[in-house]
């Protein structure tokens, strides 16, 4: 992202037009690297966020509600002590670097001072440190004396500014002249973001992209750069300063970084809690996977009872022909032809030994009758495991995961994270629309048995053919479905599914047909009367 101090300088005169004169009536830390002022304008009450995360860096307005942690973090704390109904004076960057200073006139019952907070925008670099006369009061990111480091940010130090990167300095033109008449033609963009100060990249690509090739080139960057031209837009990728082909446009640049990281926060939020739940789904999946295990292990050693209760019954027919005190005996086996050797405990009759052997068939065969339920409701399990995980997998929004969420919370796979009653939420059906049909998609198994359970038996239902996929059903409303319909349900069928390949196989039938078995896994069902579509999975 542009955060350079092109970008920022632009980013100052907005917060300066805005916010001086205006006076701190609150300030918050919801993150471990985020403030929050509350600033009156004598007009109206506007968030500012300070933000110095190494990916999320940035100043910008947000309407944003975060949860504040119930004891305020020591540099918390410290901006209350210091700017609570402290006036805003100026917001200007600081040279052409990437530091913002925000200088505040503050005043208490005894005094009145200056004391500047100094913003700095350096990605992973990034800081906010509080001075007063050249001191630091404060800062949010802290060095030791003990440390190796180039710069002391502590309480009592001397503040001083990063050491200027070696290159130009855009402010200086005839320096900036100097460096870029004789400037390479062949990858011009790069030699700016290389020899020129305070530019990123994009930037870079920028200016020369806007080049005509009519006059001085250092003149072109020098009026690009300092230029107070603000179109700020937004793409997949960026905000910007400055218009961008296909992104989209935004009144202010603070706008557009509140648009963009309030975005990307939603994206960070949704694929943690992604992880979260794959995680539970796993820890299950692992779970069943050793319980499974176990009971193979426990019928393999059962595998031979048949072979124990023949050796029984051999015993038993040849008791006259066994010596009391033999270890083994080799008889005729009348059952598969040839002999049998069998081993004996030489403490035990020939009677006792034989029914040694049934005891031993009977305890096997009691287990396995038992391990053979077991194994098919273990396997069922990781059946239904493994619907969740293709659930999580393919969950898109916040909603989605809430309903997942939900599920695994009533399946036993996850605890509810706080003590208070969790409140039920009424997650909607994913809902679409196609000429006059309504088309409505589970988000987990259970609202895919809500969903066969609330549709009427003419309503067509779709599920993906041997693939784990959400439930589908087209309200019919007692309408014949059209072919473009059916295939547009398919379609929806197959990408929430786990299906691959190029064309991906979608049943489907009348709901009369759908039916779940009794104390089956939610989202189970059998159905008869179908027919088959192959569709493509939407990319």
């Amino acid at each position: 992202m542009p955060q350079d101090a092109f970008t920022l300088r632009l980013n100052a005169r907005e917060l300066n037009s805005t916010l001086v004169g205006g006076k701190i009536n609150k300030i918050n830390q919801p993150e471990r690297e985020e403030i929050t002022f509350l600033i009156y304008t004598g007009k109206q009450v506007l968030k500012l966020t300070l933000n110095v995360n190494a990916s999320d860096c940035g100043v910008y307005f947000s309407e944003a509600v975060k949860e504040n942690p119930a004891v305020a973090p020591n540099f918390c704390m410290l901006l209350r002590k210091h700017l609570l109904n402290a006036e805003l004076k100026e917001v200007s960057l600081v040279g052409f670097e990437r530091i913002l200073a925000f200088r505040f006139f503050c005043v208490s019952d005894f005094s009145s001072t200056e004391k500047i907070l100094y913003a700095e925008i350096m990605g992973k670099y990034s800081n906010l440190v509080l001075t007063e006369n050249g001191v630091i009061l404060g800062a949010l990111k802290t060095t030791t004396i003990g440390e190796n480091c180039k710069r002391l940010i502590f309480s009592g130090a001397k503040y001083e500014f990063p050491e200027p990167q070696d290159k130009v300095d855009p402010t200086d033109y005839p320096a900036l002249f100097t460096l870029l008449k004789d400037a390479p033609r062949d990858n011009l963009a790069e030699f700016l973001f290389k020899h020129v100060r305070g530019i990123a990249p994009v930037t870079a690509e920028n200016i020369v992209k806007w080049y005509d090739g009519e006059g001085i080139f250092a003149k072109h960057v020098y009026d690009y750069l300092f230029s107070n031209e603000i179109t700020a837009c937004v793409n997949e990728r960026d905000f910007f300063a400055r218009f961008e082909d296909g992104a989209t446009l935004f009144p202010t640049l603070s706008a557009a970084q509140a648009y963009f990281y309030g975005r990307k926060g939603k994206e960070k939020e949704i694929a943690a809690i992604k992880r979260k739940l794959s995680a539970a789904v796993h820890s299950g999946v692992k779970k069943q996977e050793k319980r499974l295990a176990q009971i193979l292990q426990k019928q393999s050693d059962c595998k031979d009872a048949e072979l124990d209760r023949i050796k029984g019954e051999l015993l038993t027919a040849n008791l006259w022909k066994i010596e009391k005190g033999s270890r083994g005996v080799e008889i005729e086996n009348f059952y598969e032809g040839g002999t049998v050797k069998i081993a004996l405990d030489p403490t035990k009759t020939p009677s006792e030994n034989a029914q040694s052997y049934f005891k031993k068939y009977r305890k096997e065969k009691r287990t396995l009758e038992v391990l053979a339920p077991q194994e098919e409701e273990t396997k069922s399990e990781l059946q239904y495991l493994e619907s969740l995980s293709a659930a999580a997998e393919f969950a898109k929004d916040k909603e989605d995961l809430t309903a997942l969420e939900e599920e695994l919370i009533s399946a036993g796979l996850l605890k509810v994270q706080n003590t208070k009653k969790k409140k039920e939420t009424n997650t909607p059906f994913r809902s679409f629309e196609k000429g006059d049909f309504r088309i409505l998609a589970g988000r987990n198994n259970m609202e895919n048995d809500k969903l066969v359970r609330s549709s009427k038996p003419d309503d067509i239902w779709l599920h993906a053919k041997a693939y784990h996929s959400c439930h589908v059903v087209i309200k019919t409303e007692g309408k014949k479905v059209p072919d473009e319909v059916l295939l547009f349900a398919a379609e929806i069928c197959a990408q929430y599914s786990d299906g691959k390949g190029d064309k991906v196989p979608v049943d489907y039938c009348e709901i009369k047909f759908v039916k779940k078995p009794p104390k089956s896994k939610p989202g189970f069902v059998v159905y008869t009367d179908y027919k088959t579509i192959l569709t493509s999975k939407p990319n």
